[in-house]
């Protein structure tokens, strides 16, 4: 009769601990995990064993920084079950930080979510900072992205990598020195040809009024993209000219802020 107590009181505690274990497993990785990205890590293999094309990862921001210079890049997720959707972002060099609010920690020198994120518009994103090195050379920065059913467990999650992403680290140059001064960055569309979407980009240092339109070359406006007041911070929009009944060519997208402008060329091809 003893030993049969002993032996159930072994099987109740080794029921115990399995549940607090699993219970660590699961609110451990739902609220963040690193080293699971191409850097050092295998994936979001506890999200499924291998990656799957149905979700989108993608990283977004400026290609070239100069030397110990900050700047806002932007984790994308679309495709797969999307009730909810991780990350995990790492850096072959420099520093990643978050901002307050973004739904990121960091842990270690990578990020990750504090908790998966509810999609807006078929989409989550995870916006955070990056610090370039005091080195020159090429970085690259590495994310995946999970996307999860929201059913209690990992059956049925889906997960992917974002295409690494390369930043090329420079010396200041006097004309990124003319740029610095300015007030915000507009980016060159990518990809550029398109059809028939691309996405254009810019940085805000500074609040304030912003105004992005699109011209053919003969200076006649096509459309207003932005049209707001925005704070500091990186910005991406898509634009899909086939809403425009455009014909391929070489059209102008101009920004406007604090009483700057700067125009560059994108090129649709049907």
């Amino acid at each position: 009769m003893k030993k049969l107590l002993q032996n159930k009181y072994f099987i109740t505690n080794l029921f115990v601990i399995f549940v607090v274990f699993s219970s660590f497993l699961f609110y451990g990785y739902s609220s963040g995990i690193t080293t699971k990205t191409r850097k050092n890590g295998n994936g979001c293999n506890c999200h499924g064993s291998s990656p799957t094309t149905s979700v989108n990862v993608t990283i977004s921001g400026p290609n070239t920084l100069s030397i110990g210079q900050k700047a806002t890049y932007r984790v994308t997720i679309t495709g797969g079950p999307l009730v909810r959707a991780g990350t995990n972002i790492a850096a072959s060099n420099g520093t990643l930080s978050i901002f307050q609010g973004s739904g990121l920690q960091k842990i270690g020198d990578e990020l990750t979510h504090t908790s998966p994120k509810s999609p807006s518009g078929g989409t989550v994103s995870f916006d955070f900072e990056f610090t370039a090195p005091n080195t020159t050379g090429e970085i690259t920065l590495y994310a995946n992205g999970n996307s999860v059913n929201g059913n209690g467990s990992t059956s049925g999650d889906q997960w992917n990598y974002a295409p690494d992403f390369v930043v090329n680290v420079t010396t200041t140059s006097v004309e990124e020195e003319k740029i610095a001064l300015k007030d915000f960055e507009l980016y060159q569309n990518y990809p550029n040809p398109f059809n028939p979407s691309t996405k254009i980009s810019y940085q805000l240092r500074k609040d304030g009024n912003v105004r992005l339109k699109l011209f053919n070359l003969f200076g006649q406006e096509i459309t207003t993209l932005v049209n707001d007041f925005q704070k500091e911070g990186f910005y991406e929009i898509d634009f899909d000219a086939s809403k425009f009944n455009l014909s391929s060519g070489t059209y102008l997208y101009k920004l406007e802020s604090n009483g700057i402008s700067e125009i560059k060329k994108l090129v649709y091809i049907k």
